[in-house]
């Protein structure tokens, strides 16, 4: 029995590797932003359509790439939600890639009711953007997290504060206690970063090096592939380190977490292990929450303490953009695969393979 497993997973792996030719070409749509290049770039690379939902105001950065074969112009991305949009995609066959400012720019309601066939499951994109319903997930995943603090007034050690959603980090902040919290929620309404009536979230800060886990899950094979490590460097919270203590305890400006750009990061090889096990938690619980589960990329978002213990304070339910950096393969991949594979060409070769198959409903919701 064994054995048969492992030919038929075996024979599956071989095909992502070397698969060459679909039957039935399919399109790749994403939105132009984030890690959209990335990602057609891999579709082109594996011979299929590419197709980039553009705003009005990036329409001659994107003209620059000829790898992008037809751009849908736009005056907001949720004008994919139009009919006129959801029919040219209908059209080409496409399949839409989501991403994080997919996330940023609709709600939940908006992303599923979109007709075009969305890679991976969009039902998840909802429990990455509660921020409730993302930690019960963690939960189940038995995710070592930070704890959440109810409300200010149980604030007793410095916390991380955060808005719900894809924000990229701006305006999040710091508190070591319920009027400092109060002050700086304050101060950044007043600058019109955070509303009044907006919901944030509490979290105690967990201290060490940052590293963001970046996995696939392949359905198809039912195989879990660890990409590779991410670290994101985030204005103006990392410059504050170049200016003298005496200075900073003068200033009242209320430091951001707005994240810049991306560094890559190799781990230590026997941190490994532990890494594919909350990989492979997260890929089963996300099965018994949230059907059909965490099909295609993710990542665990977390800190290595001094003793080499990894606490997880997030995760994405998409592609991320930390995996631009690794548009030739990452470390991890170029042992899996016997080529250049980045993020955006493991989703088109997944895609591929499944409309070779006739599975397209198996990675599609």
């Amino acid at each position: 029995m064994c054995s048969q497993i492992d030919q038929v997973t075996t024979s599956m792996v071989h095909k992502v590797q070397n698969f060459t030719q679909s039957k039935k070409m399919t399109a790749i749509a994403t939105l132009g932003s984030h890690c959209s290049l990335q990602v057609l770039k891999g579709a082109k690379d594996e011979g299929l359509k590419t197709i980039l939902v553009c705003e009005k105001k990036r329409e001659k950065l994107y003209r620059r790439f000829p790898f992008i074969d037809e751009l849908i112009i736009v005056d907001s991305f949720k004008e994919v939600l139009d009919e006129k949009c959801q029919k040219i995609l209908e059209e080409n066959n496409a399949v839409l890639i989501p991403h994080g400012t997919l996330i940023a720019q609709m709600n939940s309601e908006e992303i599923e009711s979109i007709k075009t066939p969305v890679f991976g499951n969009k039902w998840i994109l909802r429990w990455e953007s509660d921020r409730e319903m993302k930690e019960k997930l963690m939960r189940e995943a038995t995710l070592p997290m930070p704890k959440p603090i109810a409300e200010p007034k149980d604030i007793e050690k410095l916390v991380i504060v955060k808005r719900q959603g894809a924000a990229g980090g701006k305006g999040y902040f710091m508190a070591a206690n319920e009027d400092d919290y109060n002050t700086k929620r304050n101060q950044l309404i007043s600058e019109g970063i955070l509303s009044k009536d907006e919901t944030l979230y509490i979290q105690e800060y967990a201290a060490g090096v940052l590293a963001y886990l970046q996995f696939f899950y392949s359905p198809l094979t039912g195989e879990l592939e660890f990409f590779g490590v991410d670290q994101r460097h985030e204005s103006d919270i990392e410059g504050l380190g170049r200016i003298p203590a005496e200075q900073q305890m003068k200033s009242t400006k209320v430091p951001s977490f707005n994240v810049i750009g991306n560094s890559p990061l190799v781990l230590r090889e026997s941190l490994l292990d532990e890494v594919y096990t909350m990989g492979e938690n997260f890929v089963e619980a996300a099965k018994r929450v949230v059907s059909p589960g965490m099909n295609g990329p993710f990542c665990i978002e977390g800190v290595y303490d001094e003793n080499a213990k990894f606490t997880s304070f997030e995760f994405s339910a998409r592609i991320v953009a930390g995996s631009n950096i690794y548009m030739d393969g990452s470390p991890y991949y170029s042992l899996l695969f016997n080529e250049n594979m980045s993020m955006g060409k493991r989703i088109a070769r997944e895609i591929k393979i499944a409309t070779e198959a006739n599975q397209l409903d198996k990675i599609t919701t």
